[in-house]
């Protein structure tokens, strides 16, 4: 029996190239380098550039020949075509100590348009008046790309319970945008009608209905109906509430595994019923939503559009409540590499730009994926074995099934341009560009100035460093209390002091001084003194973002407190205590570890004032609340 070798999903790499039509330099019995060129392959020589030209050319040709269908909220006139719907700025957030500020959500929308989601879920509006603003800014700023032919125009979505208080704000945040959303839901499960919403069925299903309908009411052309806890329902009452809202106006329906208990072969089965036996499901785009509880997301997401689902919602990361969330990048990449088994179902999603959005989430979030993570952990296209290792300098298919290149995990400089302490700001401005970023003239000039100062110790400064710095400088939260200065003194000779400036808000100067059992203990002691808002510190962590003793220094940390928030679990609605993360970046742990302290603590008065402004609005001027 024969077998036909496919060794690579790789859009730039099927058909393989015979190595005989290589120049010398790039053959098969030249040195190779780690990621299996040859050592020759850092330079830019003529053949290496052809090659690369011709790879874009492939990839631009194929991109063309399965365009994006014209969206139409209720219907895809491509059969094999399915929606990704990014949930991680809702969902995603929701994970402890993953809070983002308004900036850093705004950045990551813009990068999810990049990369070509369909739907941006970019939070619970009605959870807290911060979140309401970040929301509209995205649906302002991102909802609305320059006119122009190929432009992408994502879908905007809030989310809300079925009630019209939430509706409303899920509607004054989202209707900015070009192609807005509503996203409501209620649980159909019998565990949670009776245990959570003290609900009879038909009660739910009247709520439901109304619910859909007033959101159509307001004129919001798209809404998307969720049964929460689908995956535990009773199939005959799931039919029925999902034949009603589709009568009110439902454009999408929203199959979700809230709990993740579902196994692939029931959850594939589910879609397959609900199509069967949904009366006006024709009129409609079903959709799924899978939580990772028993590591099954991804597979019972593919199990779901093998069955008809043409919509999946799914995180970058795979971050969210609990377990998580299927992972975009997992999801996409299959679909791509084994299309041929899922009955020829494509995204619009430009893989190029996976890695580069997973680590713009890591950096903002806070929550690093393990080393093993696939697609884009560390070690997703590492080789130490001495038998794999023989094999990928042979031949890179036998233990490559994807090329790093389509998920951009190679960003070869195809100029030469190493940045340094020379380096002007022509070059540095085009090296954020390449990795991404855009920012304002003003906050160029700041991030500029500390460029200069890292590379003045450094000898390379490299495309990590230069993300840390960003995060660092730019993507940080409302400056309330800023750094001025810091020293600490440690060892084995007497106790670890430490003196600390702080700039208030008014610009006032404020030094404290503390003593602790090592230097950052002492420093945080101190800038407690000073800013004296009671906090409980969860999380401690350091990585340095390069090798070399030169390295910069990443932290994070993770603080509660006492301060009211006014924060709403989106599944539950019940108040919480909202946990804040902060990030700091310097080539001396010390200031890093203060900088991600006030990052988090920023974060806290922040949100404090943002709550206290909004429990001083009068009552007749908020949004009525009516079940």
């Amino acid at each position: 029996m024969a077998f036909s070798a496919k060794p690579y999903c790789s859009t730039t790499t099927k058909p393989p190239i015979p190595t005989t039509h290589l120049s010398p330099s790039l053959s098969a019995r030249a040195p190779r380098s780690a990621h299996g060129l040859s050592a020759a392959a850092g330079k830019s020589t003529p053949s290496i550039i052809r090659l690369r030209a011709f790879a874009q050319r492939i990839r631009a040709s194929q991109q063309q020949q399965r365009r994006r269908p014209e969206y139409v909220p209720n219907r895809i006139d491509d059969p094999n075509y399915v929606r990704i719907f990014d949930t991680t700025l809702r969902d995603g957030e929701q994970s402890p100590g993953a809070t983002m500020t308004s900036a850093e959500k705004l950045v990551v929308a813009r990068q999810l348009a990049r990369l070509g989601v369909d739907v941006i879920e970019a939070g619970f509006p009605a959870s807290s008046p911060d979140d309401l603003d970040a929301v509209r800014s995205i649906a302002i700023e991102v909802g609305n790309p320059p006119e122009g032919e190929g432009v992408h125009v994502p879908v905007i979505c809030g989310l809300s319970r079925c009630n019209r208080r939430d509706i409303d704000a899920a509607w004054e945040a989202v209707r900015h945008a070009r192609r807005p959303r509503i996203h409501t839901f209620i649980a159909t499960s019998e565990i949670h009608m009776q245990h959570k919403l003290r609900k009879t069925p038909e009660q739910v299903v009247a709520i439901a209905k109304e619910m859909v309908a007033y959101a159509r009411s307001l004129g919001c052309p798209d809404v998307e109906f969720s049964p929460e806890d689908a995956g535990r329902s009773n199939r005959e009452f799931l039919y029925h509430i999902l034949e009603e809202v589709i009568k009110a106006g439902a454009t999408t329906l929203n199959i979700p595994d809230t709990v993740g208990y579902t196994l692939p072969y029931e959850f594939g089965k589910l879609i397959v019923d609900i199509k069967a036996n949904t009366p006006g499901i024709e009129n409609a785009i079903i959709s799924t939503h899978c939580q990772n509880d028993l590591g099954l997301a991804t597979a019972n997401t593919l199990a779901g559009a093998r069955a008809g689902a043409r919509q999946l919602e799914v995180t970058i990361n795979g971050i969210g409540e609990r377990a998580g969330n299927a992972s975009l990048e997992e999801v996409v990449m299959a679909i791509k590499c084994r299309g041929e088994l899922l009955d020829g179902l494509y995204t619009g999603i430009n893989s190029q730009h996976i890695t580069l959005t997973s680590k713009m989430v890591q950096e903002h979030s806070g929550l690093h994926v393990q080393p093993h993570k696939a697609i884009v952990g560390a070690n997703a296209f590492a080789h130490e074995s001495g038998i794999h290792q023989d094999g990928m300098l042979k031949y890179k298919g036998t233990y490559e099934i994807i090329s790093p290149d389509d998920i951009g995990l190679t960003r070869a400089n195809e100029f030469g341009i190493v940045l340094g302490k020379l380096s002007g700001r022509h070059a540095v401005r085009s090296k954020l560009v390449e990795l991404g970023y855009e920012i304002s003239d003003k906050e160029f000039e700041d991030f500029f100035k500390r460029y200069k100062e890292v590379a003045e110790k450094k000898k390379r400064v490299t495309d990590e460093d230069i993300e840390a710095l960003l995060s660092d400088e730019i993507f940080q939260p409302k400056v309330i209390w800023s750094l001025a200065d810091v020293q600490a003194t440690c060892g084995t000779l007497g106790l670890s002091t430490a003196t600390v400036k702080l700039i208030a808000p008014d610009g006032e100067e404020k030094i404290a001084c503390s003593v602790g059992t090592g230097p950052v203990d002492a420093a945080y002691k101190a800038v407690d003194q000073i800013i004296q808002i009671p906090t409980v510190l969860r999380e401690y962590g350091m990585t340095s973002v390069t090798e070399g003793i030169d390295a910069i220094a990443t932290t994070r940390v993770v603080v509660t407190g006492d301060v009211t928030n006014n924060s709403k679990h989106a599944l539950t609605g019940h108040p919480f205590n909202r946990s804040f993360s902060g990030s700091g970046a310097a080539m001396d742990i010390v200031v890093s570890s203060v900088r991600a302290y006030l990052s988090a603590l920023n974060k806290m008065c922040s949100f404090a004032g943002a709550a206290k402004a909004s429990s001083e609005v009068p009552e007749s001027a908020s949004v009525q609340s009516t079940e």
